[in-house]
């Protein structure tokens, strides 16, 4: 089972020079810290060239940061469930606009499926950050697998699939990132498409839902809330509003006017502005038993973005859960495959409610 090689980015339409752009730009976020701190020590002897010089510098951080947000850019899939012990069919199926969703089927003896997405720029296998091109979230790898080990071993039946643009799925919506208000399709697909299978249909399900596939299954309950009637419980995993992602970046850089200058840019590439894409209110649409999980000092977004999906969410029976010791975004992402007790309790609880 090889990796997706380079003609699987051409098919894309994505050419070397805009991938390295978003490669870029990735790197330009994940040094936000560093780079504000020098910024503000430094002492410029001329100061109408320096206005210069920082004018281009937020110029080029804006249209990375745009190239960034507007664009998935793939990465491959490096682990396979068979490496971890655990049977798997290769399976594939429309979203709700036609476009191909790639994913595993990982089965186990139970009545009881858990619905697994990921994060942009994820794919099901989580994220090849300890490998160039990709270091720049942080230098280290994302790993799902694990975690769908703990869950088959709970007897759980997993579905985890690539979200479009993303993976080895289709190329889909003229390879725009929608934060959610595009890709809702896809996870509309993956309900229908466990509810066609003889042998999941009737079983007890849930769904495991992290960053941009939170944003898009929340879209698809506010969408199509009777896609989602038999869902159990869900867990949204550092869900975020792109426009609080925004203003932290350009906060953190001291450029004036960002989030409007961003505006512009993300509008040029997309034809959304900011106030398109996910909308909070949104989140109302949750009815199911949902967790919520967020790294509390995630350097990228602002607590209280999460705090506000969370308080908005209607679920009567809801939590909020902040991952401490880290602000790397990307560390959330395994911090339930090494601490998944609170993942097991949770469905544990719901899924086999009655």
């Amino acid at each position: 089972m090889g990796n997706p090689n380079d003609s699987t980015l051409q098919q894309d339409g994505a050419t070397s020079s805009s991938r390295r752009q978003l490669l870029k730009a990735s790197a330009v976020l994940t040094t936000l810290p560093i780079m504000a701190a020098s910024t503000a020590s430094a002492q410029p002897a001329d100061a109408k060239a320096t206005t210069t010089m920082t004018d281009t510098k937020s110029e080029d951080f804006i249209n990375g940061m745009a190239d960034l947000m507007a664009h998935s850019t793939r990465t491959p899939i490096l682990r396979w469930p068979h490496e971890y012990g655990m049977d798997y069919e290769e399976i594939f199926f429309p979203a709700m606009d036609g476009v191909t969703i790639e994913g595993w089927f990982i089965p186990a003896d139970s009545d009881r499926l858990i619905i697994c997405n990921h994060p942009m720029p994820c794919n099901r296998y989580g994220y090849p950050g300890h490998l160039e091109p990709w270091t720049n979230f942080g230098g280290f790898e994302v790993n799902f697998l694990p975690e769908y080990k703990v869950l088959h071993d709970a007897g759980y039946n997993i579905i985890a699939y690539d979200m479009r643009n993303h993976g080895r799925s289709g190329t889909g919506s003229g390879g725009v990132n929608g934060h959610g208000v595009l890709e809702y399709r896809d996870v509309v697909g993956s309900t229908r498409y466990a509810k066609s299978r003889p042998d999941t249909k009737d079983m007890k399900t849930a769904l495991y839902s992290r960053c941009l596939g939170s944003n898009a299954t929340i879209v698809g309950m506010k969408k199509h809330p009777e896609e989602f009637a038999h869902i159990k419980a869900m867990i949204a995993l550092q869900p975020v509003s792109p426009r609080v992602f925004v203003q932290t970046a350009v906060e953190n850089q001291k450029i004036e006017n960002g989030l409007e200058r961003f505006d512009v840019a993300f509008h040029k590439r997309t034809g959304f502005h900011l106030a398109d894409v996910w909308p909070m209110e949104y989140a109302k649409a949750v009815t199911v038993p949902t967790l919520v999980a967020q790294v509390r000092n995630d350097f990228l977004t602002k607590p209280s973005n999460v705090q506000e999906i969370y308080d908005t969410i209607s679920a009567k029976d809801k939590r909020l859960f902040w991952i401490e010791g880290t602000d790397q975004r990307f560390q959330g992402y395994n911090y339930f495959g090494q601490n998944p007790q609170l993942v097991l309790d949770w469905f544990g609880a719901h899924i086999n409610a009655v």
